[in-house]
Order: structure tokens, then C-alpha cells, then sequence
């Protein structure tokens, strides 16, 4: 499927005020005491629950459909060779058993031939420069990359979160969602850390089914949106995995009339971008490149669990077309004056 670079409607209709002691720095504890803002769709009228009442606000043979892919402890900080200034990485895909693309801080310094010492005989050597500042890097190591991130890498936090630069211990596991499995992300698919196992066993209690399907979340996923006079830009495809089970779920769910619950703008991009004409999804691998954008007419998913996005992003765009974008800024504004934490390790809405 082709880049959409079609132009969307002006982008100051999707920004908002957020005051900066609203932007969530730690997660809740337990994961399901986050608070919930229901919107729903047909009336534009909202809710204020609470995470943890989600059994009861599905419906039972609801089905549910997570994104499994979990995040990578992708940033490496070390320094240049051979004059020891500070440098940083961050892994973003493997293109070979040892050479990945990244992004590399401070990119004037971090040029081709140049190598990045990590610590214990590792070392990244930047072999090549691409596109949007992107480099290649070949990592020169006595253990496998993937082994590499897990003894030096750190949790790459959004810059939002202060700590960031500094990410504690906790946030390894924090920033990860409990049914995560298939590595290969740099941020969270943030909507699913609020799913502890007790709710999703609550859930099946209840009749709901769970599913999972696997997109590798990029970092132009939260860039904001900046082409000027509402011209859309490109967004890089992202891997996809769609299994022949969770195909067969969602089709049987759209025949049979009961709805398909995405969690996360990520998932609803990966349903909508397999989407066949009938209305079920393709099971299979991909690269999705799908613009979620007003106008779009959603062909799988009817329902939509969701964190709160950053002004101008792809991910508010996405929200402001499956629920409209005057109910959802509405909605905004309503949880801004009632004080909800917004962000990744923020609270999360219900659109259905």
C-alpha cells in the first residue's frame, strides 16, 4: 500500500492547550487505577470511570485486539572514538545479524566512518547515513546486538518524561506492556499498559476475547504533524504482523456483529491498514503505511481504547477521525479541567 501525502485540514484544527503539570512523569500503580474518559461516539457525551471498570463497559463477545510487540531497551550511551565526547544511539530496526539503523546524537559528530565505544570491548561503527538523519551502524560486540541492548541499553522514555536522559530502573518494566512478546519497538504502544493479567482474566470472565497482532512501533509515530498549509507527511511504514488466528477472530466477530475493540491507535492502524473489502483483515507480514486522517471510512475496528496524544500528532488525527474531531478536542478540554495525566504513563479514554 502507497504513502498517502494527500492534504488533510488544517492542522490548527487538531491542536489544544495542555498545561505541562498534566503530562504524566510516572505510571499509576496498580496498572488499572488509571482513570478512564468514555466518549461515546453516537452522542458525543462522556464518562468519567476508572481503568479497572473496562470488564464492565465491554460487552460480552467483544473482541479485543492488542499489539504484542514490545519495546527494545534500544538507547545506548557512549562515547566517540578517539576523543571520549559523549555520544548516543538509538537502535531503531535491524538490517543484519549485526548492522541496525539508527538515529545518532550529536549527528554533526556521529559521521560515517566514525565509531561509538559502548563499554567492555562494544562498539558501534557508523557505517553509512540515510534519510531524516538516520544512520546505519555496525556493532562490533562478543555477544549477539540483542544481547548488547540487554546489558547497556536503557528504555527509550519520550523526551516529555523528565527523567528521560535518566530512565530508573522501574521504567524497564513499566514501559512495557504485560502481554508484550515479539521484540522490536522503541516506544510503547502506550494504551495497553494499563491491562494488568487480573483485568484481562476479567475480561475473558466476562465474554470478551482477546487477540493479539504485532506492529513495531517507530519514532515518527509521535511526530507532530509540521507540513505546512495541512499537507500530510510521509509516514514510514512499520512492520506488521497480523496471525492467521487473530484474522479468522476479527472476521468471525464482523460477521456475526459484534464489535472489534482496538487497544491503541497502533492496533487500529494495523487492523485497518489489512482491512479487505468484506471487512475482515488479511492474516500475513507487512510494512504499514497507512494515514489514519478525517474521511477515512474504518472498515474493522468499531471501538477504541486510547491514550491521550500530543497537539498536531498522527495519533490525534487518528482519534479525531474514528470519533469526530469536535467531540474528541471537547473531550480534550473536558480532561484537561478535570485534571486527567496525559501522555504515555498517563490515563487513557474508551471511544465507542
Amino acid at each position: 500500500m502507497a504513502c498517502y501525502t494527500r492534504p488533510v485540514v488544517d492542522l490548527a484544527l487538531f491542536d489544544y492547550s495542555l498545561p505541562p503539570a498534566l503530562i504524566a512523569q510516572d505510571p499509576v500503580e496498580p496498572r488499572d487505577a488509571s482513570r478512564l474518559l468514555v466518549l461515546d461516539r453516537p452522542s458525543g457525551a462522556w464518562a468519567d470511570r476508572s481503568f479497572a471498570e473496562l470488564p464492565a463497559l465491554l460487552r460480552p463477545g467483544d473482541c479485543l485486539v492488542v499489539n504484542r510487540s514490545r519495546v527494545l531497551p534500544a538507547r545506548l550511551l557512549g562515547a566517540l572514538e578517539p576523543d571520549g565526547a559523549a555520544a548516543e544511539l538509538l537502535l531503531l530496526r535491524p538490517l543484519s545479524a549485526t548492522g541496525w539503523e539508527a538515529l545518532a546524537r550529536p549527528a554533526r559528530r556521529c559521521r560515517v566512518g566514525v565509531a561509538v565505544r559502548l563499554g567492555d570491548g562494544v562498539r558501534a561503527r557508523i557505517v553509512g547515513a540515510g534519510e531524516r538523519g538516520l544512520r546505519r551502524v555496525e556493532v562490533e560486540a562478543p555477544w549477539p546486538v540483542r544481547e548488547v541492548l540487554e546489558r547497556f541499553g536503557l528504555p527509550p522514555l519520550p523526551p516529555y518524561i523528565d527523567r528521560h536522559e535518566a530512565p530508573e530502573p522501574e521504567d524497564r518494566e513499566r514501559y512495557q506492556t504485560v502481554y508484550a512478546r515479539d521484540d522490536g519497538s522503541v516506544a510503547a504502544p502506550t494504551a495497553g499498559l494499563h491491562f494488568t493479567h487480573a483485568l484481562l482474566a476479567a475480561l475473558a470472565a466476562g465474554g470478551v476475547e482477546v487477540h493479539g497482532l504485532t506492529l513495531h512501533v517507530g519514532p515518527a509515530t509521535f511526530r507532530p504533524v509540521t507540513g505546512r498549509g495541512g499537507e500530510a507527511e510521509r509516514l514510514p511504514p512499520e512492520e506488521v504482523d497480523v496471525p492467521a488466528e487473530t484474522a479468522a477472530a476479527v472476521g468471525r466477530a464482523r460477521r456475526e456483529g459484534r464489535r472489534v475493540v482496538a487497544v491503541g491507535t497502533t492496533t487500529t492502524r494495523a487492523l485497518e491498514w489489512a482491512a479487505d473489502p468484506s471487512g475482515g483483515v488479511r492474516p500475513g507480514r507487512g510494512a504499514a503505511d497507512l494515514f489514519i486522517r478525517p474521511g477515512h471510512a474504518f472498515r474493522v475496528v468499531d471501538a477504541l481504547v486510547t491514550n491521550f496524544h500530543l497537539p498536531r500528532s498522527t495519533l490525534l488525527v487518528l482519534v479525531c477521525a474514528f470519533a469526530g474531531r469536535e467531540p474528541t478536542l471537547a473531550a480534550y478540554a473536558h480532561a484537561v479541567r478535570a485534571g486527567y495525566r496525559f501522555y504515555s504513563y498517563g490515563d487513557a479514554m474508551l471511544v465507542g
